[in-house]
């Protein structure tokens, strides 16, 4: 084998699979509607099935289909016939992928599943079969050639058995109107979750952990502020909470450079009086979004009503794993 024939039948592979995936693209009907609107109408759950390659194929989908606002869950053929089988119940659908449509594990289920009153939807690349027939909906995922040079592993055929289950729940999530914040819910320990569902409120600094000084307070005094609360800024607020301004490292910078008296100037003085807030029931994300924008390590939270409720760092949205 010399490079260039590796690649050759790499760069053949793939335009076999993008040739069927064309097809598969082009015959799309009314045959997919009514899928859809069956699956829509599951009382309970889609069960997907498959054996062999179509059943890795039908685990992926089961996965793609839980997550994105169709309850599903994969049960193995072989397992259905020696008690699994109990795991279907009425109301539920059956999504049955089998590239022959004539693989007898699943034949062997259909009279129970048509005695439980269950729906049945198939996969297959054989309309003509016995599990395209028995079909409620069968949808055709037939390829004119595996991509296999011996035309037997399961290649091109996976590929749009793939394709097609994933094209059914794009267009089961479109039509339940399932929005980025339910697909958190999926996923709250993930990222995603993380990016999609953590709030200001849940990361932010509150109470007595506030860096706080009076507009009068020397500019010293607010250093030891500054460095107790370990944020590298401090807020400024009135007696009464007002607040004023905040004052960070940046500001600091900036006094040293003019020379200015640490010790009898007041921080209403030298404190940022326009400054980026966030409310607290923002996004995480959207607070780190802010701060990179901006260049800014920390941003104050601001309550409903525009009082100070806390300080947010970019150190909290890190350990958060927001960042």
């Amino acid at each position: 084998m010399t490079a260039d024939s590796l690649l050759k039948t790499a760069r053949d592979t793939i335009l076999l699979e993008r040739d069927a995936l064309t097809r598969l693209h082009d015959r799309l009907d009314a045959t997919f509607v009514r899928a859809c609107e069956l699956l829509l109408g599951c009382q309970g759950r889609v069960v997907v099935m498959g054996m062999g390659k179509s059943g890795h194929i039908a685990n992926k989908l089961a996965a793609t289909l839980a997550s994105t606002g169709t309850p599903a869950y994969f049960v193995h053929p072989a397992e259905a016939s020696h008690g699994d089988i109990g795991m279907v119940t009425r109301g539920d659908v059956v999504l049955a992928l089998s590239n022959s449509g004539n693989t007898s594990e699943l034949l062997s289920l259909l009279p129970i599943l048509k005695r439980k009153g269950v729906a049945l939807v198939s996969i297959t690349g054989n309309p003509e079969s016995e599990l395209a027939m028995a079909s409620d909906v069968s949808l055709d995922a037939g390829v004119v050639k595996e991509a296999c040079p011996l035309g037997l592993a399961p290649t091109t055929s996976t590929t749009v058995a793939l394709a097609l289950g994933d094209a059914l729940a794009m267009a089961l999530l479109e039509a339940r109107g399932f929005t980025s914040e339910d697909f958190a819910f999926s996923h709250p320990g993930g990222n995603i979750g993380r990016r999609l569902l953590l709030k200001v409120a849940d990361v932010m600094h509150a109470g007595a952990d506030i860096p706080k000084v009076a507009p009068d307070t020397p500019i010293i005094e607010a250093l030891l502020e500054i460095s107790g609360k370990k944020l590298g800024m401090t807020t400024v607020v009135d007696a009464a909470g007002t607040l004023y301004g905040v004052f960070t490292d940046g500001d600091l910078r900036r006094v040293l450079d003019r020379h200015i008296d640490i010790y009898q100037t007041a921080m209403a003085e030298v404190m940022t009086a326009t400054f980026k807030a966030i409310p607290r029931g923002a996004l995480a994300s959207e607070a780190a979004r802010i701060m990179q924008e901006r260049a800014v390590y920390s941003l104050v939270v601001l309550a409903e009503d525009g009082a100070l409720a806390g300080v947010v760092t970019m150190h909290d949205l890190l350990r958060a794993n927001v960042v």
